[in-house]
């Protein structure tokens, strides 16, 4: 696939000091706005469109930025990062989760031989991660979505996690996906790194594990908690909490999920710390899944350009006849005079 053209997001002198501009996970599409969300942080971020004299989009700027903290009750608090990697939004919420993984400490040039193999022999669980979270949104005085704690229709922000009550609870016991979870992200454990609503179905893409070259996606029915305001529990349907799904993508990981009418969009990537190949999937007839799937014949779609230790596409939105697409390790080239980073848009697919 061959970009159509480039888009700068304009992001402010705080979010570069906490470099959420080169550290981008996911994105969506609200109406005028983006949301945006970086792994390094606790924060969901707010781009504003601009348009050119014929109408046409050429940026996004005006960023806002949301402190998760503000809206609830985070496990660690709410300094400690929550590496979201997902969002999501419909029918007034705003959702975003975390990665749901642990970390193994990262090795760095420089480092000793003692202190690399130290480094590499820590693995520590950051509670912020195992989160999974909506936020109501209302309409300001611009017209502009804007999230609050407690929406005037009674609607109030909750969150799922941080009481063993997280999605690692919940498929702690799966034959799948359960012996992973005490595995850390870079080294095929559990990694969340998707996130995509239709009705009150979400779906939670897995770039790790992969299993014998199969994806994992699980869909939840979350609700919210009538005995603890603030907070969601997982609705059982049929006597079930969850529907595992298996896709596959070519021996790759979810790396993004996208709803488009009854299907989603999967871009997918390696599930481990390399770079390339990235591929974009379709699901068609996605939402029509009624039990846990097996799907080998999902549409390939086109590969996307990827660099060698930059340019990791993360997240996709569509934004009318367009995929938007953003990059974590945006390349030099990507990074603009107005502090902002370039996006691509190809055509829809």
């Amino acid at each position: 696939m061959i970009a159509a053209r480039q888009i700068e997001l304009v992001f402010g002198t705080d979010s570069r000091a906490a470099e959420t501009h080169v550290n981008l996970s996911a994105v969506r599409h609200d109406g005028r706005c983006l949301w945006l969300a970086g792994d390094e942080t606790a924060t969901i971020e707010r781009l504003t469109e601009v348009r050119g004299p014929d109408g046409t989009v050429t940026g996004y700027d005006g960023q806002v930025t949301y402190r998760l903290a503000d809206f609830v009750d985070l496990p660690a608090g709410p300094e400690e990062e929550a590496d979201l990697e997902g969002l999501a939004s419909g029918d007034g919420w705003l959702w975003a989760v975390g990665s749901h993984s642990l970390k193994r400490k990262r090795v760095k040039l420089g480092h000793s031989p003692a202190k690399s193999r130290k480094r590499l022999a820590t693995v520590v669980r950051e509670e912020n991660r195992y989160i999974l979270v909506r936020i109501p949104l209302e309409t300001d005085a611009d017209g502009l979505p804007t999230p609050v704690r407690k929406a005037a229709d009674g609607r109030r922000a909750e969150v799922l996690g941080g009481r063993d009550d997280s999605l690692a609870e919940l498929l702690a016991d799966d034959p799948h996906l359960g012996p992973f979870f005490a595995i850390p992200s870079k080294d095929n454990g559990v990694d969340v790194e998707g996130v995509a609503l239709h009705g009150d179905r979400i779906y939670v893409g897995f770039r790790g594990p992969v299993l014998r070259g199969w994806a994992a996606l699980v869909e939840v029915w979350p609700e919210s908690d009538p005995e603890s305001p603030g907070r969601m529990r997982l609705r059982a349907l049929n006597g079930e909490h969850y529907h595992t799904h298996f896709l596959d993508l070519d021996g790759l990981g979810i790396r993004d999920l996208c709803p488009d009418g009854d299907d989603l969009l999967v871009l997918a990537g390696p599930s481990m710390a390399l770079s390339g190949p990235v591929r974009l999937f379709r699901w068609r007839d996605a939402v029509r899944a009624t039990a846990p799937a097996f799907v080998p014949d999902l549409d390939r779609l086109g590969d996307l350009p990827h660099g060698q230790g930059e340019d990791h596409a993360e997240g996709i939105a569509v934004i009318d006849d367009s995929l938007l697409v953003v990059y974590d390790s945006p390349a030099a080239t990507r990074h603009t005079e107005a502090g902002g980073i370039l996006a691509d848009f190809f055509p829809r697919p």
